[in-house]
């Protein structure tokens, strides 16, 4: 795996006691009424700053306030907010008294209190047990730690918790295929975020044991869930888990706090892999990252779907294959485990989709300790993928051929010579073919620098280019 086992039972400890502490306080909030959570994101190169808590009717309020605001304003609104809270609730309630009965009368209307005149709760912000001044700008008044008051409730400040942005599971997941959630946090870090994985129960499987946490049971009412013993953020199903959908709980965290966490279940079952594949042998011999001082390096033209799903694709160029296998959510697949088995330092992808860069190749490969640049080129791109715990990204460069070869002097003489054959001319000038130059450092030797050029040339069945990669 990934993880070191002393780094994975760190993170179950961890995880354990963030679920303990999580009960402890949904057990307090409800027997000794302790402080519910007021969320401010505040972000300097934003000019407004967001502020969301629960009333205590239970409405949940989302306010999009000026950072150079003064404190009293946000303070007044939500004193307003809270008195209109409490009429609605009220007439809500006055509503329902006065709805006929069980036997079909009315309900008593004779005469009673008057109605209940509301005043606004009183509304302060505390930050060290001391009130924090209405003309404090609310970018310096909202701190993490401070305590939000709304008449007899108290809210807990949390300033810029980690948070998940985007979270999402494949659309398509088969045993013995690594499941890699997309996901993006703000304030985090995936390293430091916790994960838990559930299977489906298979019918007739026992119920889940009594007196699990809310936050982890089933979130479906028409479904019951098994835990696994994956606490990792990559699962790969076994055949047992065929038929059978998944679940993932996750709490985000930056490594010394987490925020609050979240649920989502996979939309389909997990289907039947192809069995043993040819890059199974392969992988054979790559089963651990190389040395310090040794570099893997994979190169891999992966088919763009635009090019897979043309009738010349499939009775010319690859009539040998089924139509299932040529489909982009199976293939994602194969090529994610391909990829990651290597264990590769460098990889090096052409013919490489937009939307399977950032929505498969960035998740899987980063949950393997890679990140990737991409450049695009008409309907594809080309991706480069590093190491992180051997590299950094020094500086990254994107040239198009036909631009270099019209504008730079370096290639004046080969343009002189292209100049006297037309037609070709005219087709080199057409091609999009670009070269991605990524220049990478050293993590453990600053000095050491290596410049990866990733490029795709023209091809066709007929011709004799053929793509390159090349690290110097």
């Amino acid at each position: 795996m990934w993880r070191l086992p002393g780094a994975r039972a760190a993170l179950r400890v961890i995880r354990t006691a963030v679920e303990k502490l999580s009960r402890a306080e949904a057990g307090s909030q409800t027997a000794a009424g302790a402080m519910e959570r007021a969320v401010v994101r505040c972000v300097p190169s934003e000019p407004k700053l967001s502020l969301s808590f629960a009333l205590a009717d239970g409405s949940h309020k989302n306010m999009q306030r000026d950072q150079s605001e003064p404190l009293g304003r946000v303070l007044s609104r939500i004193a307003t907010n809270a008195l209109k809270g409490h009429a609605k609730a009220a007439a809500a309630k006055k509503s329902r008294k006065s709805r006929p009965n069980a036997s079909g009368g009315a309900a008593c209307s004779g005469p009673g209190p008057e109605p209940a005149v509301f005043c606004e709760p009183v509304v302060k912000l505390y930050y060290r047990e001391e009130a924090v001044a209405e003309d404090v700008l609310n970018v310096d008044a909202w701190q993490d730690g401070a305590v939000l008051q709304i008449g007899d409730v108290k809210y807990k400040v949390e300033r810029n918790p980690p948070a998940f942005t985007e979270l999402q599971l494949p659309r398509y997941i088969m045993a013995g295929f690594p499941v890699c959630p997309k996901l993006s946090l703000e304030f985090g870090d995936p390293a430091s975020s916790l994960f838990r994985w559930y299977k489906e129960a298979k019918p007739g499987a026992a119920e889940p044991e009594v007196g699990v946490p809310s936050s982890l049971s089933p979130s479906s009412p028409s479904s019951s869930w098994t835990e696994t013993d994956v606490e990792e953020r990559v699962y790969t199903p076994s055949n047992a888990d065929i038929g059978l959908r998944l679940k993932l709980h996750c709490t985000p965290g930056d490594g010394q706090r987490f925020g609050h966490s979240r649920e989502l279940e996979s939309v389909c079952v997990v289907e039947a892999g192809p069995g043993t594949c040819t890059f199974d042998h392969r992988h054979l011999y790559t089963k651990k990252v190389t040395e310090d001082a040794l570099i893997r390096t994979v190169s891999y033209n992966i088919l763009a779907d635009t090019y897979a799903q043309t009738e010349f694709s499939r009775t010319v160029l690859y009539p040998y294959c089924a139509p299932y296998a040529l489909e982009l959510d199976y293939r994602q697949n194969l090529i994610q485990k391909e990829l990651t088995g290597y264990n590769a330092d460098v990889i090096c992808l052409q013919e490489v989709d937009r939307a399977v860069f950032s929505d498969s190749l960035v998740p899987a490969l980063e949950a393997f300790g890679l990140e990737g640049v991409f450049r695009i080129k008409q309907h594809e791109g080309l991706a480069t993928f590093y190491r992180k715990s051997k590299f950094s990204l020094l500086s990254q460069h994107d040239i198009s051929f036909y631009e270099a070869l019209e504008s730079d002097p370096l290639h004046k003489e080969l343009l002189e010579k292209l100049v006297l054959y037309p037609s070709a001319q005219e087709k080199v000038l057409q091609r999009s073919s670009v070269l991605q130059v990524s220049v990478l450092q050293s993590t453990k030797d600053s000095s050491k620098r290596i410049c990866v050029a990733n490029t795709h040339l023209y091809w066709h069945p007929k011709g004799r280019f053929y793509l390159v990669s090349q690290v110097t």
